[in-house]
């Protein structure tokens, strides 16, 4: 009996010294969880840390739903009375917030000019063999998938891909043909939507040269320059309007400050990437108001000199245009490198 009491007066402080233990390893893990709640976005747009990122896609009647495993992405509208023309609208950031201007816009929280022009991210031309295709007086008509969307997972990335066959029509006129392949990427960096278009036609056809031509953005109206808190920025280190209208850059960014539900501030934002293989650099047409397009045909427009430019396509031969939309989110004190994104867009959209 003394033996057996002895043994357990010498177990009983081990009990309590494990016990003692125990509590401070489940205190340091309660910390631990804390801290991850209340930490910073990272630097960069990280959507998460599963892998791979998902994307699923939803077909409607006239338009595509893109969403990720961290919530809404975009939706591409084929369909549309008072739009003619395909579009995404509702373009995300990985964390849910929306970075396009809504549409339509909302009287009394969104800027309302040119609601039936600048829908969200769009490839629009003020002049395709005289027909106006950006002010919604010709008609791009959709005419079919040539490939079907459809998503998977390629490496860590979630993507999605699908072709569509677009008619430009002015009048009862067929002006020419489009073959646009878009490829939507779910990154660390955050969403790509990615534009390959190539034009053709039976009959002669000519780009024109204005302003309103090339690849469209309209951002969210808290993140724009006039009335928010954005900042347009190119390659050359140019800045706003009054700085990036007019000039060719090889990318230019639009983005702005918001304050999250948890009351933390992120930037988010839209950087628009011309493809180093179109058959002219882009001159960015950019507004202070939300507005960036990167340009390619407008040389007499942006420089004001010479006559207006005409790029005639032939029968037998073609256009084609790239463009890239990066949609990203970072925490203040990490600056995103929009260079590497640029090229990360010339990595995913290859030669």
């Amino acid at each position: 009996m003394d033996a057996d009491r002895n043994q357990t007066e010498c177990e009983v402080p081990a009990l309590r010294l494990l016990t003692a233990d125990r509590l401070r390893e489940l205190r340091s893990l309660c910390i631990a969880i804390l801290l991850i709640s209340i930490l910073p976005l990272p630097g960069r747009a990280e959507i998460s840390d599963r892998l791979p990122h998902k994307i699923q896609v939803e077909q409607q009647a006239d338009r595509l739903v893109f969403t990720s495993d961290a919530g809404p992405m975009a939706t591409y509208v084929f369909g549309d009375r008072e739009i003619q023309r395909p579009y995404f609208a509702h373009v995300h950031v990985p964390g849910g917030r929306q970075i396009t201007r809504h549409h339509p816009p909302r009287t009394g929280i969104d800027a309302t000019d040119h609601a039936t022009m600048h829908p969200g991210i769009w490839l629009a031309f003020g002049d395709i063999g005289g027909g106006d295709f950006w002010r919604n007086k010709g008609r791009v008509e959709h005419a079919l998938f040539v490939e079907r969307a459809t998503a998977k997972a390629e490496g860590k990335d979630g993507v999605a891909r699908f072709a569509v066959r677009n008619r430009y029509v002015a009048g009862d006129k067929t002006i020419c043909e489009e073959i646009a392949r878009h490829t939507v990427h779910a990154t660390r960096n955050g969403y790509l939507i990615a534009f390959d278009s190539t034009f053709s036609g039976n009959e002669p056809f000519a780009f024109g040269d204005q302003e309103e031509m090339g690849l469209g953005i309209r951002l969210a109206t808290p993140v724009a320059v006039k009335g928010g808190t954005g900042t347009i920025a190119n390659s050359a280190g140019d800045r706003n309007e009054n700085e990036v209208w007019g000039r060719p850059a090889d990318w230019c960014d639009y983005s702005g400050v918001v304050t999250q539900n948890s009351g933390r501030k992120v930037r988010i934002g839209l950087l628009l990437v011309p493809h180093s293989g179109n058959f002219r650099r882009s001159w960015m047409h950019a507004r202070d108001y939300g507005l960036l397009v990167a340009n390619p045909f407008g040389q007499q427009a942006f420089t004001k000199m010479g006559p207006a430019s005409s790029l005639e396509v032939k029968p037998g031969e073609s256009l084609r245009l790239r463009f890239g939309v990066w949609s990203y989110a970072a925490r203040l004190d990490q600056k995103t490198d929009l260079a590497a994104l640029a090229a990360e867009y010339h990595r995913l959209a290859g030669e």
